[in-house]
């Protein structure tokens, strides 16, 4: 894990409320998920964008070996 760095952030309390009871966590790993989901989410849409751009040489059948079956 990188750098860790301790925060004060006004946030409304029925937000961090439903969120830590959608995780089962406490504050600090209910925010460090949302961080992560938030991240994800960026970069999910950031290939998104590239579909179509990026030519693939080989299929998935092959990457996965299923082409010996």
């Amino acid at each position: 894990m990188s750098e860790m760095r301790k925060i004060t952030a006004f946030l409304p309390g029925d937000l961090l409320d439903a969120a830590m009871a959608i995780t089962g966590e406490g504050l600090t790993e209910t925010l460090r998920s949302a961080l992560r989901s938030f991240n994800h989410h960026a970069a999910s849409q950031r290939l998104l964008a590239a579909r179509g751009k990026v030519i693939f040489e080989s299929d998935w059948r092959t990457l996965r070996g299923k082409d010996e079956e």
